[in-house]
């Protein structure tokens, strides 16, 4: 019988899969796995198990939100496994699982499990770290990792945009930016900028298409986009417009497609990775490391070519 290491957040999404776990468990046992459920029981509990056992299973499977999908990719790409990775989504966003197309009904997601078949995607490297599909910086950044995870159980997706409109309305929300020197295919630019992300998801903050259109997880590019500072209000709406209607060629942004990023700026910068609090830096490399991870997915995959 093949063997399934299962990894869930039991808090993740005001803890909805306590009321489908039964059922997960019926399917994925009905699908000849022989299963090992772990609910994790603090932050990097999920790296720290994925990272030392993965090569005991056949199949690891992860249930939580971005957070928990991040610490489990980078088990697996610490611990050098080569196990296919299924996702049961449970969190607010979700913006990875969105982009593979795996259902958000949780049982439906175990069934995608059963009979999807692997396909692989690209994985982010950032400095010595992993990540899933965004690392950014900048204003509204810490709204994903400081909004109360109360609000975001209640409130879901309008949680971050309460809070982001607090924060570009607050003084230092219009003041604050970093002067950045941007690397990227070979074009190098320097500017003042409020925002800047790095990502690989046709979905970022809940958000579709906010990188861009035409993206692919599996095609070892990265879209790159970065926000300059506005002057006053009437500025920042003007951009905040364009950034709605994708017009990434307006003189209010840089916007890259590339397999590799420099970002170098002249004081450290707090980063967030996944959706969480990524540390501070001066110097950040961001690299596609092409089809590294095999992700279980069913026959629609959007963002897959």
């Amino acid at each position: 019988m093949k063997k399934m290491l299962f990894i869930y957040n039991p808090h993740s999404g005001k803890g909805m899969i306590t009321g489908h776990l039964a059922e997960i468990l019926d399917i994925f046992t009905k699908g000849g796995y022989d299963v090992t459920a772990h609910p994790t029981q603090d932050k990097d509990d999920a790296f720290l198990t994925v990272k030392n056992t993965a090569s005991d299973y056949d199949l690891v499977v992860c249930s939580g939100g971005d957070g928990t999908m991040n610490e489990t990719i980078k088990g697996i790409m610490e611990g050098g496994h080569h196990v296919p990775v299924g996702s049961i989504p449970a969190g607010t966003m979700n913006d990875f699982a969105t982009s593979l197309g795996i259902p958000k009904y949780m049982p439906d997601a175990a069934r995608t499990i059963i009979n999807g078949k692997p396909r692989f995607v690209d994985v982010g490297a950032f400095n010595r770290r992993y990540f899933t599909y965004v690392a950014a910086f900048g204003v509204f950044t810490k709204v994903s990792y400081s909004t109360d995870q109360q609000k975001k159980n209640t409130f879901g997706v309008m949680a971050y945009l309460v809070d982001a409109v607090k924060e570009a309305a607050a003084a230092d929300g219009l003041t604050q930016s970093y002067n950045v020197t941007i690397k990227a295919n070979d074009k190098e630019v320097t500017g003042n900028y409020m925002f800047g992300m790095v990502a690989n998801s046709l979905s970022v903050g809940g958000i579709r298409e906010l990188a861009g259109n035409n993206i692919r997880m599996n095609d070892g590019i990265f879209e790159g986009i970065f926000i300059k500072k506005p002057a006053n209000l009437a500025e920042l709406h003007i951009t905040l417009n364009r950034l709605i209607r994708k017009e990434f060629n307006a003189p209010c942004f840089d916007y890259f497609k590339a397999s590799v990023f420099e970002v170098t700026c002249n004081e450290t910068v707090p980063w967030t990775v996944d959706g969480e609090y990524g540390g501070d830096d001066r110097k950040i490399s961001i690299c596609s490391m092409h089809d590294v991870i095999q992700m279980i997915v069913g026959s629609y995959a959007p963002g897959l070519g």
